[in-house]
């Protein structure tokens, strides 16, 4: 994929994912998210000030936060979720197009992002979540030969291969982990709750190194 049909990607999946928000009640909006520490309000926060037209916000936070990035995401986070319901919503359309490129991660982190986040929503919902297998690719190129950045854990995917099963694809060499491809994608970024949905002999290894990171 192109930088601009990653962008397009992304700004597909923040669109689609705005309209399930838009249609969720005050209960699933306070319901945890798969994101440690995030109710599902906050995760959509993120994505908002993820996406804003202004750096000086998270330069802002990361300077009360004493240079911390993630202290500062999560500042940020928390006061966009106290945005109306409405407005995070219409916010989170108003920014879908939004060119997001940082430094390090490029235009695949901010689509890993949106991804992974939807499913952090949906998953505990009992939703859904089915993102468009181009859509899950770049991101799990991103997520094995990319430098992924406060996405994947560091070593954990070492040794491991990473097959798709319904994209027909493989990533990485080793022992092999096999599951749909958006699963895979969250399991590389740490979300245990779909380690039921994947198999293979490298399983256990991806198990017991996703635990370690937990603590």
């Amino acid at each position: 994929m192109s930088t601009d049909e990653v962008q397009a990607a992304s700004s597909v999946e923040r669109r689609d994912l705005a309209d399930l928000l838009e249609r969720l009640d005050d209960a699933q909006w306070s319901t945890l998210s798969l994101c440690a520490g995030w109710d599902v309000r906050t995760v959509a926060g993120h994505l908002v000030s993820a996406l804003s037209p202004s750096p000086w916000p998270l330069v802002a936070a990361v300077l009360r936060s004493g240079g911390r990035p993630h202290v500062a995401n999560d500042l940020l986070a928390r006061r966009a979720a106290r945005e109306p319901t409405a407005r995070i919503v219409a916010l989170l359309r108003e920014r879908a197009d939004r060119r997001a490129a940082p430094p390090v991660v490029g235009a695949r982190g901010p689509l890993t992002d949106v991804l992974v986040h939807g499913g952090d929503i949906r998953l505990p919902l009992g939703l859904p979540h089915h993102p468009e297998g181009e859509h899950v690719r770049p991101a799990l190129d991103f997520v094995t030969s990319g430098r992924p950045v406060g996405f994947v854990p560091r070593d954990l995917l070492a040794g491991l291969r990473l097959v798709a099963d319904d994209l027909d694809q493989a990533w990485g060499a080793g022992t092999s982990v096999t599951g749909a491809g958006i699963d895979l994608l969250m399991a590389a970024c740490g979300r245990t709750a779909v380690l039921p949905r994947l198999d293979g002999p490298g399983l256990p290894v991806l198990r017991e190194r996703l635990r370690k990171t937990r603590g």
